[in-house]
């Protein structure tokens, strides 16, 4: 989310894969941003379900947004950057297993 929505240029133009010229248009700016507060909200909601749900339905919940992020982090790797799999869909991946033996 920082990167994403405060990360100098130079640094999303690496982070992301694309150019320097690209990522200082305005309208990339903007969709950044975008990108940054959904990824920071999916976070927080993320942590606010271990407080706001319990047991069996807190599981459930936790299973279904790591689900989602599996799936974006797919999109992104065959349409933005093949890393973005690595960065962010192995996380949830892995921590989706790890939940799915909780549940199961």
């Amino acid at each position: 989310m920082g990167l994403e929505m405060w990360g100098s240029p130079a640094t999303q133009s690496k982070a992301f894969g694309m150019s320097p010229s690209f990522v200082q248009r305005p309208e990339a700016q903007t969709a950044l941003g975008n990108q940054g507060i959904y990824n920071g909200m999916l976070g927080l909601s993320l942590i606010a379900l271990q407080w706001v749900l319990s047991g069996h339905a807190s599981l459930i919940a936790t299973a279904v947004l790591l689900i989602f992020i599996v799936i974006v982090a797919i999109y992104g790797s065959f349409t933005a950057k093949k890393e973005i799999f690595w960065i962010q869909g192995m996380p949830a991946l892995v921590t989706l297993l790890v939940l799915l033996t909780l549940i199961v």
